[in-house]
């Protein structure tokens, strides 16, 4: 497979991931926001930008974290080059480029609900309207990911695809679990408040893991248990456990495709024993802020090493 084509569905699937994670923050984000007073919403909102990353982008344009400038700027804001509108074309232009190696189901799933997307956010996005915006992008990430599992061959294009996947599905898990941990709580007299517990909760929601973790552990949010189950628990798809699993298996097919194993596999290897045998104990006490910088760090030299083993710019 030419790398070039290795590439697009790599990142296809890395900002369909973006995409349909960016969608569960904001939608966890309006929940919280509509139930608490003027200055907890904004709050929350300014806890969304600072989730993606994209603090100093937005304060460049706004003066207040008010929800409607928040999902606009997120969605759909020129001034914004990071919004899910560019998010999504990016996607459609990767899968173009991979056209001959996706199947007909994969690709009608990608344009359709581009096509779907564009014409919502060709103008402003009211608060009647973020609901469905945010539906349609959960649901594209539903229909791509069961359109491949279901119509595409277990080739490299496949394990290129999982990879992508997985690499931005373990970075937006551990940066919305940092961003709670190390600056959402407004003091440590909050621990333990219903506010602690809310933003908890929201946590959770943002990574499609309220029902799971409620049902695993009978609706009782506490901040250790949801630890675990977010970095540990590796029946769970969000989670960094579960995700390095899915990563080792999909770089050891590749390796087996190729005939040889490259950088990647070895930093696989190497990240592994970061998670391996580890308990929530252990990541307390050595630090939770500190284990997750180093789980994002060695998630992006591992995106880099398939890169450039595979040589995505040839």
């Amino acid at each position: 497979m030419l790398g070039r084509t290795a590439n697009g569905l790599f990142w296809m699937f890395r900002y369909l991931e973006r995409a349909e994670n960016t969608a569960r923050l904001l939608d966890a984000g309006l929940r919280m926001a509509l139930t608490r007073d003027l200055e907890t919403a904004e709050a929350e909102w300014r806890s969304v930008i600072a989730t993606l990353g994209q603090k100093a982008q937005f304060e460049a344009v706004h003066d207040t974290y008010d929800g409607v400038s928040v999902w606009n700027f997120v969605l759909r804001d020129k001034s914004n080059p990071a919004n899910v509108r560019e998010m999504f074309a990016a996607m459609r232009n990767n899968a173009r480029t991979a056209r001959t190696n996706i199947s007909s189901e994969v690709w009608e799933a990608v344009n359709e609900n581009w096509m779907k997307l564009d014409k919502l956010l060709a103008r402003p996005v009211s608060q009647g309207q973020v609901g469905e915006v945010v539906s349609l992008l959960r649901r594209t990430g539903t229909q791509v990911h069961g359109a491949l599992d279901g119509s595409v061959l277990r080739n490299e294009g496949y394990h290129f695809a999982r990879a992508g996947t997985f690499i931005e599905r373990a970075e937006s898990t551990a940066r919305i679990l940092d961003m709670k941990y190390y600056l959402l709580l407004p003091t440590l007299s909050h621990v333990g408040s219903s506010l602690d517990s809310g933003q908890w909760d929201q946590v959770l929601r943002s990574v499609a893991g309220a029902s799971a973790y409620n049902w695993l552990n009978a609706g009782q949010i506490d901040a250790r248990g949801i630890v675990e189950f977010l970095v540990l628990d590796d029946r769970f798809p969000r989670s960094l456990a579960f995700c390095r699993s899915a990563q080792r298996l999909t770089l050891a097919a590749l390796a087996r495709m190729h005939g040889t194993e490259g950088r990647s596999n070895e930093l696989m290897r190497e990240a592994d024993i970061d998670i391996t045998d580890l308990t929530v104990e252990q990541v307390f006490e050595n630090g939770l802020h500190q284990f997750l910088i180093d789980y994002i760090a060695r998630n992006a030299a591992i995106a880099e090493a398939i890169g450039e083993d595979y040589r995505f710019l040839a």
